[in-house]
């Protein structure tokens, strides 16, 4: 995995990708820096880094590191060489992985010294504690976005397709908390939301495993939970479907860092675990090719 890793991060800054996106995300932060904290006087560099605008900026400019980290090796064929090394496919993937995410924290770790600077020109008025906790947090959701990017581009041939699509799932996410708002509340929504997401699991899983006793079983059990819960917790209908997507919110835990000077753990913990999930879709959607 070791070697997969040194060979990702020279690939990514020898072919300039990681050296555009750098001085790109690097530049937009010393833009922010300027009129939000230099012109503006505000003492804090959290609030800087986790406005809408360089969220924003994040989202499409990750899946220019994603978009070739599987598509291209299927384009080129070379993924046929990559599954027959010595090693796990699940080692392959990682090392691709924490290579991508290396060279996505490499902007934000130079960006540790801004709130140094601030803290010295304000004569201690900022709070280092909450500036690092918001580079940490977002650190942490490129481990899901990249992720995200990842996944996409195993499932597919073409860069531009998988950064496109990568794009559209990662603007998905910078506006779920508003999508979900606009949700109705009622028992039947929420029961027919539920019913549409058990059909989107069911689909990924057949898509997976090629097994339609283990999908269908799978989607019994789960149609069975939903008219349990229409039987039984009727009550808890409304609205609960709203709640439940509410969680998966990664402005909001954003948010906590920078704007109310929460440290989230519950939110950096659903960034990682969700990373993780994606990891093992990469690789079960590399492992279904190797042995097909």
């Amino acid at each position: 995995m070791t070697a997969i890793y040194k060979r990702e991060v020279r690939s990514y800054f020898f072919s300039m990708i990681g050296c555009i996106y750098a001085f790109v995300v690097l530049l937009v932060i010393g833009l922010m820096f300027l009129f939000t904290n230099l012109l503006g006087g505000y003492p804090y560099f959290a609030i800087t880094i986790a406005n809408w605008l360089f969220l924003l900026v994040m989202v499409f400019a990750v899946p220019f590191l994603t978009m070739r980290s599987l598509a291209e090796e299927r384009r080129a064929k070379t993924d046929q060489m990559l599954l027959t090394y010595p090693v796990s496919v699940s080692k392959v993937i990682l090392g691709k992985f924490f290579a991508m995410v290396t060279v996505y924290a490499v902007p934000l770790i130079i960006s540790c010294l801004i709130p140094l600077i601030i803290s010295w020109d304000s004569a201690g008025a900022g709070s280092l504690m909450i500036d690092f906790s918001a580079i940490l947090a977002l650190i942490c959701l490129g481990f899901l976005f990249v992720s995200v990017g990842m996944f996409i581009s195993s499932l597919t041939e073409s860069q531009v397709i998988a950064a496109v699509l990568s794009m559209g799932v990662l603007l998905l996410l910078f506006l779920w908390s508003d999508l979900v708002s606009l949700l109705p509340q009622t028992a039947a929504a929420s029961l027919i939301g539920f019913f549409i997401i058990l059909l989107i699991l069911l689909f990924i899983l057949y898509q997976l495993s090629h097994n339609a006793t283990t999908t269908a079983a799978v989607g019994l059990g789960g149609t069975l939970a939903l008219f349990g819960l229409l039987l039984f917790g009727r009550g808890l209908l409304p609205g609960l479907l709203n709640k439940i997507l509410g969680i998966f919110s990664v402005t909001e835990t954003i948010n906590n860092f920078s704007s109310y000077n929460v440290f989230d753990l519950k939110g950096l913990l659903f960034f990682l675990s969700f990373a993780a999930l994606f990891v093992f879709l990469t690789i079960q959607s590399v492992s279904k090719r190797r042995w097909s």
